[in-house]
């Protein structure tokens, strides 16, 4: 096949990721690129010096550490690729891309949607920072429906914030029908798409800003913080990173190298985890102290039918429902028996973790009894799962009958 020809076939996901932001693969080098550290930036003249910085947010423009080099700029370009966008914001945590948009489109005296069931850290950024900024929000249903939205809407409403799935309770939203109202009302639409990854494409259902933690799944070790903030047009891209820079957000060179490195395996570890994380939720599903699952590529989730029509795939984090008999201790007891599971917060690592988030579950406009008993949020990693099942099975028997 000619290379002309050859060149516009279409790449699927695996082979995109293995090959994106990488450098040319003809040229006679290293497979990777460098790790491009530094703060100063030097110009031939004074002259190029001034057109540069002129530009501004020009892409790949080099004016100063802060603003990134050649290594973020690789993540950024990869990031923007794989969730369909045009242009990406790498910073240093993923709580930071979270802070960063919220605080780009939002003033004093406007208003602010979130779910019931975001993100605690961003719930508090709500709620402290943002609140004393005189900015005002309302915490909504996640499952609300766009006519349920129109009522929540006001003339100063300036953005709609979604999480689907959440990350503890993982309702899904119908982000089509609620994009759809937000926009009426000229307000801008972020999401946070940590879960979706690559499985949920933003722009194509409305999303204006795709929020991600690059910490889980595309870092994959454990070993690396990160987040990023991506757009699909040129004024949103100037709005985010113009408050990027007001703040000072920046992200480490050396973790922007790890993270592209786990890009490069991302697509296997996602196929090995969602398999797993499946087969994991499935046996849960037929345990005598499981009361329900929360999963949304589990047929048994309220939002499946969503599920369905708008991901094509889901990660290895779900929630398991005990029984309402068990309290909270008893569940602690049971996980703290785990011996292949972590106990601990992230999500998206090599690693297995088990984390009880009764406690964790924050609601004030929606019930957080109605998960129906004590939850505790499973991340399947990439051990073999009839090793994890086995360890499950004894800790499960540790709950008195």
């Amino acid at each position: 096949m000619p290379d002309d020809l050859h060149s516009k076939a279409p790449q699927r996901f695996a082979t995109r990721v293995t090959h994106v932001s990488r450098p040319g693969v003809r040229n006679h080098g290293f497979v990777n690129g460098g790790v491009h550290r530094g703060s100063t930036v030097l110009y031939p003249s004074c002259e190029a010096r001034g057109t540069i910085n002129a530009a501004g947010f020009e892409k790949h423009a080099l004016t100063y550490g802060t603003s990134g080099g050649p290594t973020h700029f690789a993540l950024e370009d990869a990031i923007a690729e794989i969730e369909g966008g045009t242009r990406c914001l790498i910073v240093g945590t993923g709580l930071a891309a979270c802070a960063v948009p919220l605080l780009a489109f939002l003033k004093a005296g406007d208003h602010c949607l979130i779910p019931d069931s975001v993100y605690g850290p961003t719930r508090r950024l709500a709620d402290g920072l943002m609140t004393g900024w005189g900015i005002e929000t309302t915490y909504y249903d996640p499952t609300i429906s766009g006519d349920e939205l129109q009522a929540l809407m006001r003339p100063n409403t300036r953005v709609l914030y979604t999480e689907s799935p959440g990350s503890h309770t993982f309702e899904l939203q119908d982000i089509d029908a609620l994009a759809a109202v937000a926009h009426a009302h000229g307000a801008k639409v972020l999401m946070d798409n940590t879960w979706g990854i690559h499985h949920y494409q933003p722009f194509k259902h409305g999303v204006d800003v795709s929020i991600q933690a690059l910490t889980k799944y595309v870092g994959g070790h454990s070993d690396v913080l990160l987040g990023s903030v991506t757009v699909n047009n040129e004024e949103d891209w100037h709005t985010v990173a113009s408050a990027g820079r007001f703040m000072g957000h920046y992200a480490s060179p050396d973790d922007c190298w790890l993270a592209l490195r786990g890009l490069r395996t991302m697509a296997v570890r996602l196929k090995h985890q969602e398999e797993a994380g499946l087969e994991v939720a499935r046996w849960f599903e037929q345990q005598p102290e499981v009361f329900r699952v929360l999963h949304p590529a589990l047929p048994s989730h309220p939002q499946h039918a969503l599920f369905k029509r708008d991901f094509t795939g889901a990660c290895s984090l779900f929630g398991v429902v005990f029984q309402p008999r068990y309290t909270p201790a008893q569940l602690e007891a049971a996980v703290d028996s785990l011996r292949l599971f972590g106990i601990g917060a992230s999500w998206g690592g090599y690693e297995s973790l088990a984390l009880p988030t009764t406690n964790y579950v924050t609601r004030t406009a929606t019930d957080a009894a109605a998960l129906g008993g004590p939850t505790v949020r499973f991340h399947i990693g990439l051990e073999d799962v009839r090793d994890l099942i086995a360890d499950l099975s004894t800790a499960l028997a540790t709950l008195p009958r």
